[in-house]
């Protein structure tokens, strides 16, 4: 952790990264940054234009058919080692660029600074030691016998959209394994925090070899920039994180060109609270999970069934917990949840929260602005009790430090509520059985589940959604194998 008084606001780089130059739009346009917790302009990025994704597109186009990049992993290993550590060297600048854009409480930028940080290591360690030919043997054949190899081949261009919410993380995430598979990149970071993408292309410019092209970094106040580059034919992949509705638009974009298409898409998480589980320990993690990164984070479970027979105790435990989530100044120490990431954003999360009132449901605590923070885009933790499985609230992903509480009656009916959701992102399981909870997380229809507080999310264990929370994985073998294609070829034995 950074010393205290070494932070502070701090604007990041305002170029896009080109075919290995660091460049403004030719045009000189410009788009604001604010900082949440202040609702200040702090500074400027460029503003592209498709014009500039077209050229970054061509430049990494060039560099996948024109560079020994896709075809020499030892060179692969070692400018990803080399971004590696020159991240390490910027991690206190990068910190405090993340606070800026984003206002991430400092005390909780670990897991968005240190822990991308080592998976840049990560990535290149498991593609250096991958095995990219595979001889599976002798096979039979109407032609006689034949030996067959897999190899394994980069996609190609690979287009990198990516969300506002743990901005550089995912940064990282969407990147890294895709280039050191052999793929060249480009990134489109989002518009409301520009800077942790053009902070990795000024570091990748200028403290690494990866050759021109290989990886652009293209910000944009435009959302036709991102449809551009998840339209363009010589784009090969895309790779996407963010909203379901924008989801939907990326696979329409790229269905032309039968592109390959990696989503990672909301989550309206839900965590099923056993009659047997320890309350006492279960409820207080749960708030703290609620409102951590102001709620914005789509794996975060969100609602909350609880047992009829035990409704009240959580309840009021949960209230307890809400009242005293330290919110605040995101440079403070010790504060956990910080600014909402705009004005539109809170004013949606307060919006949603109106029509749970106005749907029926019991507002326990919370529901509007704190009256301490009247600068910034703060939200007060909300709990919100009797909500209807059906209603607004309880099926539209909020990205807010708000829970909904429905009870329930029998496993059963906890589970029915569980999957009442177009989404399948993750959830969660409470109890004093382990076998119990195993037994219910089984039947949750989603692709993660943490059970009595165990996190499944690790950079060696898929992570993926199913229904409308994503298409394939991030994480472990299986998500650097997305990033490869697979070439089987017949030989004579």
């Amino acid at each position: 952790m950074t010393n205290v008084e070494d932070i502070g606001v701090l604007p990041g780089e305002p170029r896009m990264l080109i075919d290995g130059e660091l460049q403004l739009t030719d045009s000189g346009a410009s788009f604001d940054v604010e900082h949440p917790a202040t609702a200040e302009v702090v500074g400027q990025a460029t503003d592209a234009t498709v014009a500039d994704m077209e050229r970054a597109v061509g430049a990494a186009t060039r560099a996948f058919g024109h560079t020994e990049w896709s075809r020499d992993v030892e060179f692969r290993h070692h400018c990803l080692m080399q971004l590696h550590q020159a991240l390490d060297r910027n991690k206190e600048r990068l910190r405090r660029v993340l606070i800026t854009e984003v206002g991430c409480p400092i005390t909780v930028t670990a897991s968005q600074i240190e822990d991308p940080i080592a998976e840049v290591k990560h990535w290149a360690d498991y593609g250096r030691s991958f095995d990219y030919q595979v001889d599976t043997g002798m096979h039979e054949t109407a032609l006689g016998p034949a030996r067959r190899r897999l190899h394994y081949e980069p996609m190609g261009v690979v287009g990198a959209i990516t969300p506002w919410n743990v901005p550089f993380y995912l940064n990282v995430a969407e990147t890294i394994p895709a280039l050191m598979a052999g793929n060249t990149v480009v990134l489109k970071p989002a518009q409301l925090t520009p800077w942790s993408g053009s902070e990795l292309g000024r570091i990748v410019a200028e403290e690494t070899d990866i050759p021109a092209g290989v990886f652009n970094v293209v910000t944009s106040n435009s959302n036709e920039v991102g449809a551009a580059l998840s339209a363009d034919p010589r784009v090969d992949m895309i790779t996407f994180t963010g909203s379901t509705a924008t989801g939907r638009a990326i696979l329409a974009a790229g269905a032309p060109t039968v592109k390959k298409t990696l989503l990672e898409l909301g989550g309206k998480s839900a965590h099923i609270v056993l009659d047997d589980a320890d309350f006492n320990s279960a409820l207080p993690l749960a708030a703290m999970m609620a409102c951590v990164m102001s709620g914005q984070s789509c794996i975060l479970p969100s609602r909350i069934l609880l047992p009829r027979s035990r409704y009240e105790e959580g309840l009021a435990l949960l209230k307890a917990s809400m009242e005293n989530f330290p919110v605040g100044d995101p440079w403070t120490p010790g504060v956990m949840q910080g600014p909402q990431i705009s004005a539109a954003q809170r004013q949606k999360v307060l919006g949603l929260i109106e029509s749970g009132i106005a749907s029926g449901a019991r507002l326990i605590t919370g529901g509007g602005v704190p009256e301490n923070l009247p600068r910034g885009y703060y939200t007060q933790p909300t709990l919100l009790a009797d909500v209807d499985p059906d209603s607004q609230i309880a099926q539209e992903e909020i990205f807010g430090p708000v829970l909904t509480v429905t009870p329930y009656d029998g496993d059963d009916d906890a589970i029915a509520i569980a999957n009442n959701s177009i989404y399948g992102l993750s959830g969660e399981v409470s109890s004093g059985d382990v076998d119990r909870a195993l037994a219910v997380a089984t039947r949750m229809r989603t692709g993660n589940v943490t059970i009595n507080g165990k996190s499944h999310f690790g950079i060696t264990s898929p992570f993926g959604g199913t229904k409308q929370s994503g298409l394939g994985y991030r994480n472990g073998s299986h998500g650097y194998l997305e990033y490869l294609a697979i070439k089987t070829i017949g030989l004579p034995g």
